[in-house]
């Protein structure tokens, strides 16, 4: 007679009792079984006497709060917004005002030439040349006027006068002051303080940068910053002496220091480095 599997129920009848369960680990029983209450949600998962919770979604929360903070400051936004809207607008101080009343008493004494440069760069640029020394001559050709060069005398003393004088405007020309004398019948020295107005470039430091410097030999000047001194190779040419020719040239502030020295005979370091030394120390 066949025997129906124990897993399936006979048809027509009750099924096979159940296997028993190790009593460590009973199964959990369906709601609907008559073996646990349908009004308890507590599923035994523990030792005897306590239970577990199933487990919480969470976020939701989370979720709910952030909105409530968006929406709350977009409120406030425009809350403030329509509060200051309502109100009358703040009135300008007016842009004229009246005389403020100034100070009694003497104000402080100005400043010596000693302590303030300007006082001394801004007078006569005449005073601050070296002096000529005892002995040389005045050339007839001495440029400018009472030791004064404008624009037109400077350039015409440097090579291309016209581009320099266009270069000259650009560097915001001020003014310039010069000396020269003659040593004996072939010696000439000749010295120029040339000043800038310095209101969008640096024309002083600019000018002492430009100098040519091709085939010399050159020494920094002690003390003057971008100041150099260059000894220039002999120029030879059939008919005439030698040329020897020495520069030095240095800035200081608003004012740019040329020296030439001229000569059929080699000059020496130490002269053209002694007058641009003792022409800074006067700047």
């Amino acid at each position: 007679m066949p025997v129906a599997d124990s897993g399936t129920a006979a048809p027509g009848g009750a099924g096979p009792s159940a296997p028993a369960q190790p009593a460590e680990a009973p199964a959990a029983v369906p709601a609907e079984s008559s073996a646990v209450p349908a009004e308890s949600s507590a599923v035994p998962d523990g030792p005897e006497g306590t239970t577990t919770r199933p487990a919480r979604r969470r976020g939701r929360t989370t979720l709910i709060v952030a909105t409530a903070a968006v929406l709350g400051l977009v409120a406030g936004t425009c809350v403030g917004y329509l509060v200051q809207a309502d109100r009358e607008p703040t009135k300008l101080p007016s842009l004229s005002q009246p005389v403020v009343a100034q100070a009694k008493g003497e104000g402080p004494e100005p400043l010596s030439a000693a302590q303030d440069r300007r006082v001394k760069t801004d007078g006569d640029l005449r005073k601050l040349l070296i002096k000529r020394p005892k002995g040389t001559k005045v050339p007839d050709w001495e440029p400018g006027e009472d030791g004064w060069l404008n624009m037109a005398d400077y350039a015409d003393q440097l090579e291309n006068s016209g581009r320099e004088f266009g270069d000259l405007v650009k560097s915001e020309y001020r003014r310039a002051a010069g000396t020269s004398w003659l040593v004996g019948s072939n010696q000439s020295v000749e010295i120029r303080l040339v000043q800038y107005r310095q209101e969008e470039s640096l024309g002083a430091s600019d000018r002492v940068s430009w100098w040519d410097t091709d085939d010399t030999s050159s020494w920094p000047i002690p003390g003057a910053g971008d100041g150099m001194v260059y000894l220039f190779k002999v120029e030879r040419k059939a008919g005439y002496l030698p040329l020897y020719k020495a520069q030095a040239s240095a800035s200081r502030g608003d004012i740019a220091m040329e020296i030439w020295i001229y000569d059929t005979k080699p000059i020496p370091k130490s002269k053209i480095m002694d007058l641009a030394k003792r022409q800074m120390e006067r700047l």
